[in-house]
């Protein structure tokens, strides 16, 4: 699936990914390929994405995602 990760600011991530976990206001919750639709807001704490041959981390201070099509877009506060 395709995650893009952007803050007002800049645009931090694009690319293919495994796998995401997000801080959602009612607790963390992941996405994997072929997810349902949805738009959660976020809160602080950590985005952690992977591929096959790494994992990331960039914590936030909230933020609104949504999934679409294997498509992830969070929009975030640094």
């Amino acid at each position: 699936m395709f995650l893009e990760i952007l803050s007002a600011e800049e645009k931090i991530f694009s690319g293919e990914v495994d796998s995401v976990i997000l801080p959602g206001t009612d607790g963390q919750f992941q996405i994997l390929n072929n997810h349902a639709p949805i738009i959660s807001s976020l809160t602080n704490g950590e985005i952690k994405y992977s591929d096959k041959s790494k994992n990331e981390t960039l914590e936030i201070n909230g933020g609104i995602v949504e999934v679409l099509d294997n498509k992830v877009s969070a929009l975030i506060e640094k």
